[in-house]
């Protein structure tokens, strides 16, 4: 893996996922768009949840089995 441009150590996870959100904003609109892989993707899943009609787990209980493996 090859050195990070800028060292971003010194901030809080919060202030982090913060910074991303605004370097994503400050693209414009044109370059946020997915790749045409990506569509694809999400067309295949789209596809195997229809066809198996599962749709997995709430958020909050994966959230909370996650926080008792942590525990």
């Amino acid at each position: 893996m090859s050195s990070p441009i800028l060292d971003f150590s010194h901030l809080t996870p919060d202030e982090r996922i913060e910074l991303a959100e605004q370097l994503w904003d400050s693209l414009p609109v044109s370059e946020q768009q997915p790749t045409e892989s990506v569509l694809d993707e999400l067309r295949r899943r789209r596809a195997a949840l229809e066809a198996d009609g599962d749709p997995g787990e709430p958020w909050d209980l994966v959230v909370k089995e996650i926080g008792e493996r942590g525990a």
